[in-house]
């Protein structure tokens, strides 16, 4: 898979966060996932229907 041109840094990477986060981009029919501190280092890709189900358990472990 090529390297997306379109990578968005998460919300979450404030003042406080620095460059400390990740990054998506979508890559029909794929999201494209990467760490911002190391973008190089390698990318994780999920279909897109499976990309919001692993938002949302992210987001509920860390809300129980």
């Amino acid at each position: 898979m090529g390297t997306p041109d379109n990578w968005r840094k998460s919300s979450y990477s404030g003042p406080g966060d620095g460059n400390s986060c990740v990054e998506i981009a979508p890559r029909p029919p794929h999201i494209a996932v990467r760490d911002s501190k190391d973008p190089a280092r390698g990318t994780l890709t999920f279909a897109a229907e499976a990309f919001t189900p692993f938002v949302e358990a992210l987001k509920a472990e860390q809300h129980p």
